[in-house]
């Protein structure tokens, strides 16, 4: 009795970021070499903008499950000493998107990634485009000369969906 009373609070927290709507899949998205759980399906966006001073092809997979938006977006950039400076122009917008003020939660666990002292964990709390409340929860990393951003954005964000979404990122090894 007692090992099943040890259990069950597990079990219950599991099933939580596991809720049917969520139906978790490993998707490695084209062009990219970062393995990423979703809990859709998702679509895939390219569009070029300007990053770390150069312009770039921001790719982006992404998916949305009861009004919570999944994503995962990644670029390259041209030179090592740009990383950085991309890292932290990606989480700068994270929070002028948002409107919000960004509240760093810890460093960016990537397995595979390369170590970056500008790689973090956020979570911003703002407001959408009609004036809606927000949150987003963000990761922003880099492999080499690729810069990736995996966020999770909606009126209310579950934290351990969230946690799922985060810790299913790693690289090929």
């Amino acid at each position: 009795m007692t090992r099943i009373r040890m259990v069950f609070p597990w079990l219950l927290a599991l099933c939580a970021a596991c809720t049917p709507a969520l139906n978790w899949r490993e998707i490695q998205p084209e062009g990219s070499d970062v393995f990423v759980m979703f809990p859709c399906k998702p679509e895939r966006y390219a569009r070029k903008l300007p990053l770390a001073g150069e312009a770039v092809e921001m790719r982006m997979s992404s998916c949305v499950v009861d009004g919570v938006t999944y994503a995962l977006a990644y670029a390259g950039v041209s030179e090592p000493g740009k990383v950085e400076a991309a890292l932290g122009e990606l989480r700068d917008a994270a929070g002028r998107n948002l409107g919000g003020a960004i509240r760093e939660t810890g460093n960016a666990t990537v397995p595979g990634m390369t170590p970056n002292g500008f790689a973090r964990r956020v979570s911003v709390a703002g407001s959408g485009a009609r004036g809606e409340p927000l949150q987003e929860q963000a990761v922003f990393f880099a492999k080499g000369l690729r810069v990736y951003q995996a966020s999770v954005v909606g009126a209310k964000v579950n934290g351990e969906a969230a946690d799922t979404f985060i810790a299913g990122l790693r690289f090929a090894s």
